[in-house]
């Protein structure tokens, strides 16, 4: 069923645009109240339910388990590498891991296969702060941070 375009949801879509990176339905509720949107916790969990359900978001869950979102910049099925620490996602193909899932997926007498594919680690800026803050000293060189930036 398809979900009305109501103030609210557009409200949330919006909010999801201009977050970034990936972030929770806590997170976004936090934000819209901050905001005085009067937007409540379960109609922001609706409204990115939809908006992952039509592909107008990408809704990954994280190492912890959260279900976390973010408004999705490619239609159709596709992969993320993803920064633990500052959150930066960036799209990527995974054609193997393409191939593999059916491959699989046949080799076991089913057809008609999904799966889900998002790797998470250190982006480059955020390996680099974490090394400058184990060398001796504990500064970075250029006394940079990672900006946290999402694609």
């Amino acid at each position: 069923m398809a979900q009305r375009n109501t103030w609210q949801r557009e409200r949330v879509r919006d909010a999801l645009a201009d977050a970034r990176g990936f972030v929770s339905a806590q997170t976004l509720h936090a934000d819209l109240r901050q905001a005085n949107t009067g937007i409540g916790l379960a109609t922001v969990y609706r409204a990115l339910a939809g908006l992952a359900a039509s592909g107008d978001a990408d809704s990954l869950q994280s190492p912890e388990g959260e279900a976390l979102y973010r408004a999705c910049a490619t239609q159709g099925h596709h992969h993320h590498l993803i920064c633990r620490s500052c959150g930066r996602a960036v799209e990527i193909e995974a054609t193997d891991v393409e191939q593999w899932a059916q491959r699989t997926a046949a080799v076991h007498g089913f057809r008609d296969a999904e799966h889900v594919v998002d790797i998470f680690g250190l982006c480059a800026q955020c390996a680099a702060a974490a090394d400058a803050t184990t060398a001796p000293g504990g500064a970075a060189a250029d006394g940079a941070a990672p900006d946290g930036a999402g694609e």
